[in-house]
């Protein structure tokens, strides 16, 4: 061994085993060059190095999986690789190419788009969490469609989005709902959006809202009713003075409970629904109109506990008042745990007095945190 570089580098025998064909010595060869690349065991030359990465470029394709993933792991970090090794890397199966995806600097955005375009959602994960993503690269993965893509992407801190793509992203969240907090967690999020954001987020991310946008709580307060108002009208307002004489009529008689509730709901009676929650309830109906139709349910959730009913007859209440406004209730199935839980472990006390707060006309958001201060009060105790 007289080539200057690694003691152990013997350039006669690596050719001899690339010249050979059988998947022995491509494994035996691939498994030195592993070796030789690995800096613990010495240093390769340039000539050396250059010679490894010939011979790996003209064998990767033919060795076993397993090495190329020990290929792959050591040559991503590495800034002398040549690009079409690299990309050979990154468009093999998702085992090998992560490393490459998710790491290597050699990688062109031309490059990551074409995986983007052209390989799996796998592929495109491992793209979401490099240490830097260009917006066209943002926009290409965003593109894709891919749900559990675009919130890696992000969750990225380091992944740029373009002002186009993270508009369309907001307005997507009104569809789906685990984009709405990774979105609001973006520094480059415009206000503006935030404020929209505000109508169809849940109670906790609008409080969210006010404190990292500054925005005045009562006026999107005020706004926030008048929306709810007009998004439910279709079904609210037909034949209100009728709806109203009998839901008097119905309490006159006593006829007033759980069952007739849920009955109403059922049947698709929303405006007799509300009318007859007010007379339970005591809350104003344009209160129990947006408390119904709310993302996360935790206000209605609050009313009904003050109320009285079971758990299971409320989450009944919330399934049937999602179905009278979608049309289904699939897309709240994952909301179920966490509002059985909020539920559990609300006191019915605790409850009245928010009741109480609503009824003395306070508003709807101060409301909900006094109850948190006096949840964590009643854990105390």
């Amino acid at each position: 061994m007289t080539e200057e570089g690694h003691a152990d580098f013997d350039a006669e025998y690596l050719m001899k085993l690339a010249r050979q064909k059988s998947a022995e010595s491509r494994t035996r060869l691939s498994q030195i060059v592993i070796d030789l690349f690995d800096e613990s065991t010495g240093v390769l030359s340039d000539h050396q190095r250059a010679l490894m990465y010939g011979i790996l470029q003209s064998i990767i394709k033919e060795i076993e999986v397993s090495v190329r993933q020990s290929v792959a792991g050591r040559l991503a970090m590495m800034a002398d690789v040549p690009r079409d090794l690299a990309i050979t890397l990154a468009n093999d199966q998702i085992s090998v190419a992560y490393p490459m995806l998710s790491k290597s600097g050699l990688l062109r955005d031309a490059d990551l788009i074409e995986v983007i375009q052209h390989r799996t959602e796998e592929h495109m994960l491992a793209i979401t969490v490099r240490k830097s993503v260009s917006e066209k690269v943002s926009d290409a993965l965003v593109e894709s469609g891919h749900e559990p893509v675009i919130i890696s992407l992000l969750k990225n801190p380091n992944a740029k989005i373009s002002a186009n793509a993270m508009e369309y992203l907001v307005e997507q969240s009104k569809r789906v709902d685990s984009f709405q907090e990774p979105i609001l967690h973006r520094e480059e999020l415009d206000p503006a959006l935030a404020k929209r954001m505000f109508l169809w987020v849940t109670a906790a991310l609008r409080q969210h809202i006010i404190e990292s946008f500054n925005l005045d709580q009562a006026i999107v307060d005020e706004l926030l009713e008048q929306v709810t108002t007009e998004e439910i009208s279709a079904t609210t307002r037909p034949k209100k003075s009728k709806v109203s004489t009998l839901a008097d009529s119905l309490k006159d008689e006593g006829l007033v409970n759980v069952e007739m509730l849920l009955s109403a709901l059922s049947e698709g009676e929303v405006s007799l629904f509300i009318a007859l929650f007010a007379k339970v309830s005591k809350l104003r109906e344009h209160l129990i109109q947006r408390l119904l139709f709310e993302p996360g349910g935790e206000g209605i959730a609050i009313a009904c506990r003050a109320i009285g009913m079971s758990e299971d007859e409320f989450l009944k209440l919330f399934e049937l008042a999602h179905l009278a406004k979608a049309g289904n209730i699939e897309d709240i199935q994952s909301d179920l745990p966490t509002l059985r839980f909020f539920y559990q472990h609300t006191p019915r006390k605790a409850a009245i007095e928010v009741l109480k707060m609503w009824h003395r006309g306070s508003d709807y958001l101060g409301a909900l945190r006094e109850l948190e201060v006096r949840l964590k009060d009643y854990n105390a105790a």
